[in-house]
């Protein structure tokens, strides 16, 4: 009897949500620089409401400059609250696949409870310097009002590279302005994304000073080392 109620008692403790990584752990935070800048607290699973950006037609800009088409593989990084996730569904359509991405438990579980009974959405467990993506899988991902979150970006664009198929597009959409007041400035993007081995193929103004910028991840063999990455210096230039 006492055994069945340790049992009982254990299997509370389980979380209701199911997300879990998928793929094994890529290179450890601690072998990349911090970046020399603030990193912003996260305080919201979502930027602003969601009938305000719909307003705005943000999505549709979004996937429009992404190119993102039917079929596709399109991760959602810091997915949130879901306002993207539950838009790319119909987007990729059945043959598509949309991994929904957060590391917040708390938000993983809201994930959970909103896309149920979307066969193409799979929520995710990452960490902070690695989304656990399987390699080769993703033609598109989006980061939308979260860089400047992200405790060690470094490591999370070089363990993302390696779950992008060729050609693929990385979207990053954030406020253009300081770290500490939620936003990155483009140039000191641009310099952090470079410094792994990214190169910028678009970008593009969007409503409320905010930005779309793309970028095309390196070949898995084609990033430098870790210990080879230098934090960048008044969002120009790399030390």
């Amino acid at each position: 009897m006492l055994r069945l109620s340790l049992l009982l008692s254990l299997a509370l403790t389980v979380p209701a949500w199911a997300a879990q990584p998928l793929a094994p752990p890529g290179a450890p935070a601690g072998v990349f620089p911090k970046p020399d800048r603030p990193v912003a607290e996260i305080v919201a699973p979502q930027w602003t409401a969601e009938a305000q950006r719909d307003k705005a037609g943000e999505f549709e800009q979004v996937a429009k400059a992404m190119r993102i088409a039917p079929g596709e593989t399109v991760a959602d990084i810091g997915a949130g609250s879901g306002y993207y996730v539950v838009r790319l569904s119909p987007r990729v359509g059945p043959s598509g696949k949309v991994l929904a991405e957060d590391v917040t438990p708390s938000y993983l579980v809201s994930l959970e409870r909103r896309v149920k009974g979307l066969g193409n959405v799979t929520v995710v467990k990452g960490e902070p310097h690695d989304p656990r993506l399987p390699p080769a899988s993703v033609d598109a991902v989006v980061l939308v009002h979260m860089y400047h979150e992200i405790t060690q970006p470094f490591g999370l664009l070089y363990n993302l590279a390696p779950a992008m198929r060729p050609g693929g597009r990385v979207g990053i959409l954030d406020a253009d302005d300081i770290p500490s007041r939620h936003g990155t400035p483009p140039a000191l993007l641009r310099c952090e994304l470079a410094a792994v081995g990214y190169r910028e193929t678009g970008f593009h103004p969007m409503p409320d000073g905010t930005y779309l910028a793309v970028f095309e991840a390196p070949a898995p063999e084609a990033r430098p080392k870790p210990d080879a990455i230098r934090p960048c210096r008044d969002g120009a230039t790399a030390r």
